[in-house]
């Protein structure tokens, strides 16, 4: 379906690419029309980078006023339409719309004849890949899945934040040279991912990111309690120490008293937490527990560590998961300490 549809694109004769193999004999694709369905952080902000590329957005779709007031801001002069007259005036469709609307934004397009035949349909959903399309591919439409790894925040520097970031793409294979091109004029560089592992990829990332924000405005909060004027200053140093210990080095960059086995020191953090706030205390007691177990792994704590780490979080209010390290008793196992009762790294 994919390469018929490539044979028969008015718009791939443009892009000087070659059917037969997805070879692309032109440095990057041809002078496209864009049209953004979704006025959001992404789309705007994928649209700008788009036209400093030298493509033309054409339209735009823009439900809310926020939404409005951003791509004239952004976009200024492009038209706002409805999401179906956005698509037949575009060689290159962009939909940046949430990940729950977008099956049923597809589904809509395709089952009320919008235009699609030899279009570019992208999307920049994390979670999925170009399975999502389907209802566009089967009415002759080219789908791609381009997802920026980064957060947007609607602010003008967001199109610098593209530049050298990465992109989950999968396409089909016929269509990799294309969606290839189109992350590195955008300023970013391509990482495929299989359609199969589009969900484990987008939860690997929003767990990084999105529970990264929560945890550190949480830890602001508590801070505020105890007094510090600038939870901001006090944090700043020893979160950007954090991060970069982890990126390099990974599970050795482990600190801290469950890194080092300080069962007490970590009782007593469940205890004021629970008194100061609940929410984090559970937080706290799973990210624990995680951590516990990948140090364990790791062979920066024993298993008579993990024993007493395990006692002390071993409240009611943190029921044993799949992946905790094995209960205390068992962690030397048959297979003895670091055997096949330890834990996933």
């Amino acid at each position: 379906m994919v390469r018929q549809a490539v044979r028969t694109s008015k718009y791939w004769d443009e892009m000087d690419f070659d059917a037969n193999d997805g070879q692309s004999a032109a440095a990057h694709p041809a002078r496209l029309t864009v049209s953004v369905i979704g006025a959001g952080r992404v789309g705007v902000t994928l649209g700008v980078a788009l036209a400093k590329a030298g493509h033309e957005v054409v339209a735009v779709t823009a439900v809310s006023q926020a939404s409005r007031d951003r791509a004239a801001e952004r976009l200024p002069g492009v038209p706002v339409t409805e999401p179906h007259e956005a698509a037949a005036r575009a060689s290159l469709i962009l939909l940046c719309v949430p990940d729950d609307t977008l099956p049923g934004l597809v589904a809509g397009l395709a089952a009320t004849g919008a235009e699609l035949s030899g279009r570019i349909v992208v999307h920049t959903s994390g979670r999925y890949g170009t399975g999502v399309l389907q209802p566009a591919t089967e009415r002759g439409a080219l789908p791609l899945a381009l997802h920026p790894v980064m957060t947007f925040t609607g602010r003008p520097d967001d199109v610098q934040r593209l530049d050298g970031i990465s992109f989950g793409v999968t396409a089909p294979d016929e269509l990799r040279p294309v969606a290839e091109a189109l992350v590195i004029e955008m300023g970013g560089e391509p990482v495929f991912i299989r359609e199969a592992d589009r969900a484990l990829y987008h939860a690997a990332l929003a767990s990084a990111a999105n529970h990264l924000v929560a945890l550190v405005a949480e830890a602001g909060d508590l801070l505020r309690g105890v007094g510090a004027a600038n939870p901001g200053r006090l944090l700043s140093p020893l979160l950007y120490a954090a991060l970069d210990n982890a990126l390099r080095l990974g599970d050795a960059g482990l600190t801290g008293p469950v890194a080092r086995g300080d069962a007490d020191t970590v009782a007593r953090h469940v205890e004021v937490l629970g008194a100061a706030s609940p929410p984090a205390r559970r937080a706290y007691l799973a990210l624990a527990r995680l951590t516990a177990g990948r140090a364990l792994a790791a062979g920066l704590i024993t298993p008579q560590d993990t024993h007493r780490l395990l006692d002390v979080l071993a409240v009611p209010d943190a029921p044993a998961l799949p992946g905790d390290p094995a209960p205390p008793g068992d962690l030397d196992g048959p297979d003895g300490p670091g055997g096949r009762n330890e834990p996933p790294a």
